[in-house]
């Protein structure tokens, strides 16, 4: 783990999200709800659960798709796809009883993009707003509805990207403007549509060299050097709306209100990060991506908003060190698909194997390692001082939010994984591979 000196950092305004926050424990209305960490302030969520305790409802959603749930009012959103990608749908779900209110397809692929057998072609979350969903597929087609009458208020499928093994980015709302990355073998590039037309903001490539060309200019690779997963995260840093970005080999700043590239942190030694960053401390953590990624800890100094600073990760004492600073930087039993938790000074996180590991915030030091048992894809989230990880293989395990590693216990649905829980009022909103779930005492 390397450790370098900290410089000076004005706090004060760091944390201040973009989303709205009055309603965080009734809604979750977007990928890791609405903070985008994976946090809610709910009270009085179960638990235990099994298939014959604590479901309110279970409810079937046909096709294959890994769009994990989101949350408004009375409604719950995701994303499907028939297996071979030429069908894409939106499926809203009444949140009281569990009954499919709109089950609308929106696009039909005539030739769909190779995708991984661990992806799908409706991995991307929608993200939610009053009377709005927007829902994206990545190249295939982005569009915005009405929640009530299921209309289609405006699409986009002009967007060129191969995605190389499937889409995974969630769209994001910040202000007036939808966000979306596309990270793909031949594009890579992130874009802000105003989300009352869907007319492009602004669009930003991504600047690193990926040094995978030869001396003919063609790609050494096939394209997974190039290609990414992850959602970004936007918050006010230092009075400046601002926008984290993973992609392929860096993570990125940007000025919400331009696209303008404030700064770049690289990692070479990994590549398709798919998580989403979390905030706090004056710090940005994430891990990586691929295919032994690591977890950093970033802080900028706000000097450096406009001398555009770039480091590597891994040479941290190289040039950009007075403006952007690794603060620390763990390699051990990171994950490459789950995102992190950041609760207090403390970081949870389980990797793609099943091991949980806590962290020091601050340091990085290791404060606990325990094996949890099972293959995660699934982001963990935290309410009421409890952390829920859940496997591919179905199982839940709840340990404590603590210093002390503490099972308090292990639940099992029929069907693992894949997508991330959602948290409303008192109730689990969780998507396994075939069914959607209410859990709630």
């Amino acid at each position: 783990m390397h450790k370098c000196i900290l410089i000076r950092h004005t706090f004060l305004g760091w944390l201040v999200f973009l989303s709205p926050l009055a309603s965080a424990a009734e809604d979750w209305p977007e990928f890791r709800g609405p903070t985008g960490q994976g946090l809610s302030p709910a009270l009085g969520l179960p638990l235990t659960w099994s298939e014959t305790k604590n479901i309110k409802w279970k409810t079937a959603i046909h096709g294959r798709a890994w769009s994990s749930p989101v949350v408004l009012g009375a409604q719950v959103w995701m994303a499907t796809a028939t297996e071979d990608g030429r069908e894409l749908f939106a499926v809203c779900v009444d949140r009281e009883s569990g009954r499919i209110v709109h089950d609308l397809k929106l696009f039909e692929v005539a030739n769909p993009q190779f995708a991984h057998k661990f992806n799908t072609y409706a991995s991307p979350t929608p993200a939610l707003e009053p009377g709005r969903v927007y829902v994206t597929f990545g190249s295939p087609g982005t569009a915005c509805l009405d929640t009530q009458t299921g209309k289609v208020l405006w699409e986009r499928r002009d967007f060129e990207c191969n995605h190389y093994r499937g889409a995974g980015s969630s769209p994001i709302l910040a202000g007036q403007w939808l966000i979306l990355q596309f990270d793909g073998s031949d594009q890579q590039f992130v874009v802000a549509l105003d989300k009352a037309t869907g007319k492009t903001v602004w669009r930003k490539e991504r600047s690193i060299d990926f040094q995978d060309l030869d001396a003919e200019g063609k790609p050494q690779t096939e394209g997974d050097l190039r290609k990414a997963f992850a959602t970004p995260q936007n918050l006010v840093l230092e009075g400046k709306p601002t926008l984290i970005s993973l992609g392929a080999k860096a993570a990125y700043g940007y000025d919400l209100a331009t696209g303008h590239e404030l700064w770049r942190v690289e990692d070479r030694t990994s590549h398709s990060a798919a998580t989403r960053p979390v905030t706090g401390h004056g710090l940005v953590f994430y891990p990586t991506g691929f295919p032994k990624g690591q977890l950093l800890a970033v802080r900028i100094n706000s000097n450096g908003l406009a001398q555009h600073p770039v480091i590597d990760a891994n040479n941290p004492s190289g040039p950009g060190t007075n403006q952007l600073q690794v603060a620390w930087s763990v390699k051990r039993n990171v994950p490459c698909k789950p995102s992190i938790l950041l609760i207090g000074d403390l970081i949870f996180m389980v990797d793609d194997g099943g091991i949980a590991s806590c962290l020091e915030a601050s340091t990085g030091a290791e404060v606990w390692r325990e094996r949890v048992g099972g293959n995660y894809s699934a982001s963990p989230v935290s309410v009421e001082g409890r952390i829920y990880f859940f496997s591919e293989e179905g199982k839940t395990t709840v340990i404590e939010a603590g210093r002390q590693f503490k099972v308090l216990a292990e639940n099992n649905l029929e069907d693992g994984f894949m997508a991330s829980p959602a948290i409303a009022g008192r109730a689990f909103f969780l998507r396994t591979k075939t069914h959607l779930y209410r859990i709630e005492e």
